[in-house]
Parts: C-alpha cells; sequence; structure tokens
C-alpha cells in the first residue's frame, strides 16, 4: 500500500477510465511517486465497473473500487471515498475527476504541497492569482466558473481563488478534523463546503495553479439543480458555526 489515494467517482465513464487508471500508474516511472486508486462508482449502465474489475486483476492491492446502488451525488462520493481511506490508513487522500479535464501529472504537486510544504489542504487552482488557466472551455463558462469562485470569496470571505475546485489533496489529519458526517451538499457545492470548512477551522489551504482541460469523451454532470445549489448553499455556509 502507498501512503497517497486517489479518489475518483464515476457514472457513466467507460470512455475514460481505463486511461486514467494507467496514467496514474504510469507515475510509478515518470514522476518518482506511487498513487493508489479508488473508484467510487454510481451504478454506470455503460459498464463502467466491469472495466476497473477487469483492471484490478492486473493492479492488485493499489486498485479499488466501491460500488453503490444508484446517482447518489459527487459530494456523498467523495465522502464515502473519504471515510474509506481513513479507514484503510492511507495519510494523503486525492480528488480527481475521470475525464482527464485534471492532468494526473499534476498529481506530485499537489501532493508536494501537503507532503513537503506543509498545507492542509492543496488544491488544483484554475484561477491561482487571478490568472485563468482553462483550456476548451467556452467563453460563458468560463466567465461562470471565474464569477462563481469570486461570488464565493465576496460571500465567505475565503481567501481562495478557485473555490469550486474539484482537484485537491486533504491530509488525512485534515479529513479527521472536518466532521464528514456534517458535510451537507451533495453537488459541487461539496467543493466549496469542504474549503470553506477547512478555512474556518484555521487549517492551511494553499494553491497549486494548474491548466483544466475540459473533457474529450463522456459527458458533463453539471445540471440547473447542481448550480442552484451551489449559488444558494454559499449564502447558508456564511452563517455556519464550524467546530473540529
Amino acid at each position: 500500500m502507498n501512503d497517497t489515494l486517489v479518489i475518483i467517482p464515476t457514472y457513466n465513464e467507460k470512455e475514460n477510465i481505463e486511461a486514467i487508471i494507467r496514467k496514474v500508474f504510469s507515475l510509478d516511472v515518470s514522476a518518482g511517486k506511487a498513487f493508489d486508486i479508488l473508484v467510487v462508482e454510481d451504478s454506470s449502465p455503460d459498464g463502467t465497473a466491469d472495466i476497473v474489475k477487469r483492471l484490478m486483476t492486473e493492479f492488485p492491492d493499489r486498485l479499488h473500487i466501491e460500488e453503490r446502488k444508484g446517482k447518489l451525488g459527487l459530494g456523498t462520493a467523495y465522502i464515502h471515498g473519504f471515510k474509506w481511506a481513513l479507514q484503510h490508513g492511507y495519510d494523503y487522500v486525492i480528488e480527481m475527476d475521470a475525464d482527464f479535464s485534471h492532468n494526473p501529472e499534476d498529481l506530485p504537486r499537489l501532493y508536494n504541497a501537503c507532503a513537503v510544504d506543509g498545507a492542509d489542504v492543496a488544491v488544483g487552482s484554475r484561477y491561482a492569482g487571478g490568472v485563468v488557466n482553462v483550456v476548451n472551455w467556452p467563453i460563458g463558462r468560463v466567465l461562470m466558473s471565474y464569477y462563481a469562485s469570486a461570488y464565493v470569496r465576496f460571500v465567505t470571505g475565503m481567501k481562495v481563488g478557485d473555490a469550486t475546485a474539484g482537484f485537491v489533496c486533504y491530509k488525512a489529519s485534515t479529513l479527521r478534523t472536518i466532521d464528514l458526517d456534517k458535510v451537507k451538499f451533495v453537488g459541487y457545492a461539496f467543493q466549496i463546503e469542504m474549503k470553506y470548512t477547512a478555512y474556518k477551522l484555521g487549517l492551511k489551504v494553499k494553491e497549486v495553479p494548474i491548466i483544466f482541460i475540459d473533457r474529450t469523451a463522456g459527458t458533463s454532470k453539471m445540471s440547473k439543480k447542481i448550480f442552484k445549489e451551489a449559488f444558494l448553499g454559499v449564502i447558508s455556509l456564511r452563517f455556519r458555526k464550524f467546530k473540529r
């Protein structure tokens, strides 16, 4: 077992899942850093789970799958994965999408931000220092995402340039400090809630600049319901009390 677990939530990712798994495991040689993977699979009808199970015979003890009954939401998938990681003794836990919008070669940089630089949370940031590092998104979506993070900063006072980022490394101690059973949001607002909770608890949040590339295979899971949860949820976060 390695000290770092990459959690990849999946729903209908058959076009991407094998390639992303092999790329992460290739870092053993190319980057000199080994990662284990947990796929949290929400009953994809396209056969994503079958692909992962086939690969598990090739990568025993490093590739794992947790299957859930139904499409239960991004936030609950990560909470499930966090608890699994803590139960199995990992020191660092990283969130990553299956679709290559997050470059696996950035994984060692996120890990080092926590393991070497001492951050409690390392955020793979598309907007570090106000610079927009997004490829293949239409300008409307870039502006929506950028100003969504600006809105979060304005409402919460949190000094994180990319509050909605989903490429994040947590120390295990950070996940133990946060009461995971009290995390409320299930969509992309979950990403804001986790960062804001860490911020309010006085933990060190560090942004690591990345280039975000929109998916080329599969379909986005974004919806109006998810966007509404994020927009309104930020206001409720502002007035919530936090404790370790």
